[in-house]
């Protein structure tokens, strides 16, 4: 009995409600429909179509639109694909002006959604660069010691790689029986020349002259200073060994000179690089290229010595891309005070180049990049926005974009929040569009083309009457 009794008291509840049973003008959605629907009709029944004043509320109606499509647009009461009716949506004051893109906001909805503004600036603009390199050594200043006839090192100076040397230290001797033998043929034209450089007869005079000066420039050409040929000519003895010097000041690279080892002719002894200044390879991406020259200035900073920045120039461009990874190789040159630059390190390397003196910029995350075309919302105040398209130039420093078309000096623009703004303008254009195609009314219909009666599976042609075929030939 009190199961039935609360079965009793659930139905009375549902018919109060719904305004089925013994009360059927009663219950909130029972009423609540019927009045909607009410309006509805009446709404239909007075004729009320887009851009007519509703008498109710007074205002002008924009559209009808469904509670939950708001892409289900009629420019007339009725009901929605979910057998839902239309709600009128009125136009507010001064909007008929405005373009059909143009939004409204209340500040509120404007906090809410994070709206940031910006202004369009005219500055300087300035693309930097940035690039890994390399430090390596300067070529034009590497030298290498070797000789010029065969030998064996006697006694070695400096015996390990990495010694700096200065211009004119010594580095090894070398002894050399062809360097003995040419020092014997040289005092013996100078013994020559004292008897008889002084002949009444100009032909001796001449020749023991020619013969003293070709034995000093044979020893010239194997690389004796001046200095050594005027000690071998005022002692009058020959020496056994022969220094070799530096020819430059700088750190040694690369040895191989050993006490005791023979010599042959044109074999590297030492490479000398002189570091005073030091070169840096760097690679760049293809489309880097338009912004670089030769000459422009260049920093760089390493990790191994944080703080400090070093400045430098572009050196060289090379006339040729790397064909795997595609990128441009460059040349920069930067001074080594101290030699705290050395070679094989890496460096972080930093290169600007002015793109305009005065050009309109605006940040980067205004910009709604569809790959077809860029969009920037411009606030034309009181809370209405609209959307401009805009031609971009070449990204600056700080996530700036050159501004070439579309936008004016001073104007705000949104900077966040844009896409939801982007979307309920698209929106309120795609419903402009739905109404001007309904405004045009229902097309009259054609009859089929040829080409459609062919594409179709079945073309039904009129019945032949009787006796048709009588008349033809």
């Amino acid at each position: 009995m009190k199961l039935l009794s609360m079965i009793a008291v659930m139905c009375l509840l549902i018919g109060l409600w719904t305004g089925w049973g013994p009360f059927p003008d009663h219950g909130p959605g029972r009423s609540y429909m019927s009045g909607f629907r009410g309006k509805e009709a009446a709404a239909a029944e007075k004729g009320l179509k887009a851009g007519m004043i509703h008498p109710d509320t007074g205002k002008k109606i924009k559209y009808w639109v469904a509670p939950m499509d708001p892409a289900y647009v009629r420019n007339e009461p009725g009901k929605s694909p979910m057998g839902m009716d239309l709600v009128p949506v009125y136009e507010k004051e001064g909007e008929e002006k405005e373009s059909a893109s143009v939004i409204r906001i209340d500040p509120v909805t404007m906090q809410n959604m994070g709206v940031r503004l910006a202004r369009v600036e005219r500055k300087r603009l300035v693309k930097t660069i940035r690039a890994y390199g390399t430090i390596t050594y300067d070529e034009r200043k590497m030298y290498t010691v070797n000789t010029k006839f065969n030998g064996w090192i006697e006694k070695l100076y400096v015996d390990f790689v990495g010694d700096k040397v200065k211009k004119g230290q010594p580095l090894f001797d070398i002894y050399s029986p062809e360097l003995v033998t040419a020092q014997e043929e040289y005092l013996l034209a100078v013994q020559q020349c004292s008897s008889l450089c002084g002949s009444s007869y100009p032909s001796i005079r001449e020749g023991a002259k020619r013969l003293i000066e070709a034995s000093r420039t044979r020893l010239r050409y194997w690389d004796l200073t001046d200095e050594q040929i005027k000690q071998i000519e005022s002692t009058g003895k020959v020496q056994k060994t022969l220094t070799i010097y530096s020819p430059a000041s700088g750190v040694v690279i690369e040895k191989d000179a050993f006490e005791g080892h023979y010599v042959k002719l044109g074999e590297h002894q030492f490479v000398i690089a002189d570091l005073s200044i030091i070169w840096v390879d760097v690679d760049i991406y293809e489309y880097e290229l338009p912004w670089i020259r030769r000459g422009m200035s260049a920093h760089m900073d390493l990790s191994y010595i944080p703080g400090k920045r070093f400045m430098g120039k572009v050196l060289y461009v090379y006339p040729f891309l790397e064909q795997k990874t595609r990128t441009a190789k460059l040349r920069l040159e930067f001074k080594n005070p101290g030699y705290k630059l050395k070679p094989g390190m890496y460096a972080n390397v930093y290169l600007k180049s002015v793109i305009a003196k005065s050009s309109l910029v605006i940040p980067q995350e205004a910009v709604i990049d569809s790959g077809v075309r860029k969009v920037v919302f411009i606030y034309l105040g009181k809370g209405k926005f609209q959307p401009r398209e805009v031609k971009i130039g070449v990204e600056g420093n700080e996530n700036e974009f050159q501004v070439l078309k579309g936008l004016h000096e001073g104007e705000e623009i949104v900077i966040s929040a844009q896409f939801m703004l982007d979307s309920e303008s698209r929106l309120r254009e795609a419903i402009q569009k739905m109404l001007k195609i309904s405004d045009r009314g229902p097309e009259t219909k054609k009859e089929p083309s040829r080409e459609m009666q062919m594409e179709g599976a079945e073309v039904k042609h009129p019945p032949k009457t009787p006796g048709a075929h009588q008349h033809q030939k």
